[in-house]
């Protein structure tokens, strides 16, 4: 077998919501966009790596996912994030902390996603 790519679909209630955390504070950009459908979606891209955001509010209610994004830069990145969106920084992990398992890590969260920043 011969995988390229693992691509995640993310529910909101309001598509939006989704779209300032990636796209305002985590910079991706819109590849491909269907916001003005009857069901809104789109797919953010940024570095090699995609997802699919999706309006959807009863699969929004549903799933509350958590991911891990990896960098080479932990702190510059913390840095830039917490100068510009302050609002999204975790009340759990806001602060960028060396983790029993040898990662640095600091996480965001909006009403729907916990974003775990990590550099080994």
């Amino acid at each position: 077998m011969d995988f390229i790519r693992l691509v995640p679909n993310v529910y909101y209630k309001d598509i939006n919501d989704g779209l300032k955390l990636f796209i305002d504070c985590l910079e991706f950009r819109v590849g491909h966009e269907e916001l003005k459908s009857e069901d809104p979606f789109c797919v953010i891209e940024k570095n090699g790596l995609q997802m699919y955001l999706f309006q959807h509010d009863k699969l929004a209610k549903e799933h509350n996912p958590e991911f891990r994004i990896q960098t080479t830069d932990i702190e510059k990145v913390y840095e830039k994030i917490s100068a510009s969106h302050p609002e999204y920084l975790h009340p759990n992990l806001n602060k960028v902390t060396l983790r029993p398992w040898g990662a640095k890590e600091f996480a965001l969260r909006d009403a729907q996603v916990c974003i775990i920043i990590q550099q080994w």
